[in-house]
């Protein structure tokens, strides 16, 4: 039978149902029909989705229990005392997702993380490097960050406008440091193996000649001050930087910037005898004086690594005067600096945003979000230190607290570190957290959404690829079996650049990555997990509406079929609306809320997550497993209309899950089940559950608003929830029951997503 979208079906059975059904009909009234159908347009008509059915031919097995989970991070501390609540949760584990990964922010956001506020620091007077208790005197509800006081970034790809380098604050006092975890005392390395690095951005090309460099204790002997040559535009203008395009130039060194008997003196260092025309400076650190800085002389950690207190960069005039091009404030408006680490150090007084906060150890796994399931735990890596990672296992582990997995850091190549810098950070955590419990596994790096090789700067051997020297870094080692899991994250669509079009690149985005990172050197046989995924880093007006579903249901199909092992659904809680690109609003969850986070509507990608979760697949905690599929539902361009994801359920019944993703036309479409071992075909058969989320169930309103004649609404829409669109209708998905046979075909309605589930006729 032809199965019409329950919204549209006729309460009589259609003649042309009847005859495709081969039910009893004037015959001579059939063929005309079905010489009509011969006649419509070509997406009208029956199409066909190939299942393949070859066992051996299986493209994965995941248990949904155990991969299908969502994370938390950090978020307003109203939004952890409202959501963290019986009634909130119910409405949230509805949605069916089950494991939970703790998302730790103050890695992107340059901060030492205190995920427990009691603890002890290595200096008198509240400061050094901060170790939180394994004990605490009350439960912990919220944790916080603490910002770093010799910080050499201005901004990174984990953060907006938060804090500033100390490297062109204009205060000679405030210094930048670099990590002393990668120095030779801690990596057993040679300090030329891990170089650090400053960066300066002068924010346009600039002649420049003359550097002069305040350095603190401890300081460079050993560096070179370089300039970047990227490629130029038609007219004649560098485009792209060292940071985000490293393999789109080179650095040159000037001509007298290779220095190898530093004294630390701060007198202007003449670079070239002629001006050079560029926007970035590097000076790239090897050796160091090794002498202590401003804090405790008993502590090594105080006396390694490097230290500047500013830079300044221009040019001297014929009458020996340097002249100053950068500008100084302690402010975003400073030139801007990167720098390879931050040393960890900070004091009491140092402590952000009280406003968010993430969720405190006790909280997360005493309120229930975790169903009882162990989750994945983070520890922060980047700006921390090893022994507060081994405090936060020991802590977990004294509470009973059931752990999954740690990952280990967040988003380095974000925070523009070098993978073996990364390498030696990841294995002296490992060592630490092995100590307390060697059973448990370890992964990272946690990747930003990206869609392609993550490249560096080359190396010796002038390789560029971050993973590959990730990789290779461990097994020069002996240690790659500390990498137990592999872990990046998913945000597929550039931020304002979100258009229908985009939804049909989905399965070739995520498939491709996995590919990438394979021939980077994973092993086929170490579970690869998106620890946090959504379409985009900006939440606006898409998340909201119907495409914000159908991706994420396009998502989870191609990453499970192509091999993926774990997928944590971002954002699991509920928050308040946001505003997004073209000043429109949208929100990183599953609803919308008012002003004290009590929900309102479900969101077109909570419909998608039951039908995920609860149509398509069963949450009993058995293996399933996925099998290849084709669509001849496509356009001349490559779009294909119609993507499908096969699963052979634990209960014995297979479930198609189908996108539709024309946005105008509804597809007819037969599927057939082969085994190409046998060459036998076979069909879904008897009763068959039917679930449809589409236009018809559901319809995303946009806020209205004259910006002509009102000025748009603040930015956090904290006091503007009641005006941000709603959906109507909003639900729910039309569940039905229907019996098929050999010539059955299906309706998908236009931008659905549609299961079918059932038996197959035995062949």
């Amino acid at each position: 039978m032809r199965f019409i979208p329950h919204w549209s079906r006729p309460a009589k059975i259609s003649n042309l149902t009847v005859c495709t059904a081969r039910l009893p009909l004037n015959t001579a009234r059939c063929a005309v029909l079905l010489a009509a159908v011969a006649l419509l347009p070509l997406s009208l008509q029956s199409q066909t989705i190939r299942v393949d059915i070859t066992p051996t031919h299986a493209t994965n097995s995941f248990v949904p229990k155990e991969s299908l989970g969502a994370g938390i991070d950090r978020i307003p501390v109203a939004a952890i005392d409202h959501d963290l609540t019986p009634a909130t949760l119910d409405r949230v584990f509805a949605a069916g997702w089950q494991p939970v990964t703790y998302r730790q922010n103050t890695d992107l956001v340059v901060e030492a993380w205190h995920w427990n506020a009691d603890g002890k620091w290595s200096e008198p007077g509240s400061q050094g490097y901060f170790t939180s208790s394994t004990n605490s005197t009350q439960p912990i509800r919220y944790s916080y960050g603490f910002a770093l006081p010799h910080r050499g970034v201005t901004h990174n790809d984990g953060t907006g406008n938060v804090g500033y380098s100390r490297l062109t604050d204009g205060d000679e006092v405030s210094y930048w440091k670099s990590n002393p975890y990668l120095t030779s005392r801690f990596t057993g390395e040679d300090d030329a193996l891990h170089p650090q690095w400053v960066i300066l951005d002068l924010n346009d090309e600039q002649l420049v000649d003359t550097i002069k460099i305040a350095w603190a204790a401890p300081f460079a002997t050993t560096y070179l001050v370089q300039y970047w040559s990227g490629p130029v535009d038609p007219d004649g203008k560098i485009f792209g930087d060292p940071i985000h395009y490293p393999t789109k130039g080179a650095w040159s060194t000037f001509a007298h910037g290779a220095i190898s008997s530093g004294s630390g003196a701060s007198a202007p260092l003449r670079l070239s005898d002629f001006p050079v025309h560029t926007r970035y400076i590097r000076i790239w650190m090897t050796h160091s004086s090794n002498t202590c800085d401003t804090h405790d002389a008993s502590d090594p950690r105080n006396c390694v690594g490097y230290a500047i207190r500013e830079i300044y960069m221009g040019t001297t005039s014929s009458d020996g005067v340097f002249h100053d091009l950068l500008r100084h404030t302690p402010d975003q408006e400073q030139a801007p600096t990167y720098a390879s680490s931050t040393d960890p150090w900070h004091d009491a007084k140092s402590r952000v945003n009280d406003r968010e906060a993430q969720v405190g150890f006790d909280l997360f796994f005493q309120s229930g979000v975790t169903q009882k399931l162990p989750a994945v735990v983070p520890v922060a890596m980047l700006y921390d230190n090893p022994d507060n990672a081994a405090a936060e296992i020991r802590y977990l582990e004294d509470h009973k607290y059931p752990i999954s997995y740690v990952e280990m850091g967040e988003e380095a190549d974000g925070q523009y570190m070098l993978p073996e810098d990364y390498g030696a950070l990841y294995l002296q955590y490992a060592d630490a957290v092995h100590r307390v419990d060697p059973t448990l596994k370890l992964g990272g790096p946690s990747f930003q959404g990206v869609n392609q090789d993550i490249e560096t700067w080359p190396d010796s051997l002038g390789r560029t690829s971050w993973l590959t020297r990730f990789l290779d870094y461990l097994k020069s080692h002996g240690r790659m079996q500390d990498l137990q899991f592999f872990s990046f994250e998913h945000y597929p669509f550039e931020p304002c650049r979100t258009s229908w079009a985009t939804l049909y690149e989905e399965p070739e985005f995520v498939t491709h990555i996995m590919d990438v990172w394979h021939n980077d050197g994973v092993p086929k046989n170490i579970p690869m997990f998106i620890t946090e995924t959504n379409l985009s880093s900006a939440a606006s007006e898409p998340y909201m509406d119907t495409f914000g579903g159908l991706w994420l249901a396009d998502f989870i199909g191609s990453f499970l079929s192509a091999g993926g092992n774990a997928v944590y659904y971002f954002h699991y809680l509920p928050l308040q609306m946001e505003r997004g690109c073209n000043g429109s609003a949208g929100t990183f969850g599953m609803f919308t809320v008012d002003q004290d986070y009590k929900i309102k509507q479900p969101l077109s990608q909570f419909f998608a997550s039951e039908m995920i979760n609860h149509d398509w697949l069963n949450m009993t905690g058995a293996a399933h497993r996925t099998f290849p599929t084709t669509s001849d539902m496509h356009d001349d361009a490559g779009h294909t209309f119609v993507t499908a994801y096969a699963v052979k359920r634990p209960d014995g019944e297979w479930s198609i899950l189908l996108i539709n993703k024309s946005q105008q036309t509804s597809q007819t479409v037969h599927l057939v089940f082969e085994d190409q071992d046998t060459n036998a075909s076979t069909f879904l058969s008897g009763e068959i559950h039917e679930a449809i989320f589409g236009s018809q169930q559901y319809h995303w309103h946009p806020e209205q608003q004259d910006f002509n004649a009102h000025p748009p609404l603040s930015t956090d829409l904290s006091a503007n929830q009641n005006s941000q669109g709603h959906a109507d209708p909003d639900g729910p998905i039309l569940r039905s029951t229907l019996h098929a046979g050999k010539d059955t075909t299906f309706q998908i309605p236009a931008a659905s997503i549609v299961v079918l589930r059932g038996h197959i006729a035995v062949p």
